[in-house]
């Protein structure tokens, strides 16, 4: 699909606060609401939005902690890794799932109210998914940044 620097801006601005009217984009963007609509509708069934969420303060439901994963598999093959990617992307308390290159095969990030829960998700997993080696786990202490925004130039860099 072709991005024009509207379609880009709009983008930029709707990953910032995707819960903005039509008319408060269309005086950013410089188009009449309608056409911010067309726009989004067409970004949407085109497949660029894939979904909207809110991003919610982890202070204010619990304080959940962060847990970073890097796992390591015994064997790569196909099916074992579509077994354990189905598995990973069932899991609630796993927020984000990478295959990577490296040492780790998989890097996750993993939200849980304590780390019996967090605990118990890491046995099922070993449990339930024999080709699954090892993992080691990063605590996060603190929350730095976090978010999913994909920054998106305004001019076409091809």
């Amino acid at each position: 699909m072709e991005l024009d620097r509207f379609d880009r801006q709009l983008l930029n601005l709707m990953q910032e606060d995707a819960g903005q009217t039509a008319d408060r984009l269309a005086e950013q963007v410089a188009l009449s609401p309608s056409a911010i609509q067309r726009r989004i509708r067409r970004l949407r069934e085109q497949g660029v939005i894939t979904r909207d969420a809110a991003v919610v303060d982890p202070r204010k439901v619990g304080r959940p902690t962060f847990f970073i994963v890097s796992l390591q598999v015994e064997r790569e093959r196909p099916e074992l890794l579509a077994q354990l990617r189905k598995w990973l992307a069932a899991q609630e308390h796993i927020q984000q799932a990478f295959y990577v290159t490296g040492e780790a095969d998989f890097v996750l990030i993993i939200t849980a109210p304590d780390t019996e829960t967090y605990d118990a998700l890491m046995s099922r997993m070993v449990g339930e998914n024999p080709n699954v080696k090892r993992f080691t786990t990063n605590v996060a202490l603190s929350v730095v940044k976090r978010g999913l925004t994909i920054p998106i130039p305004l001019e076409d860099t091809e």
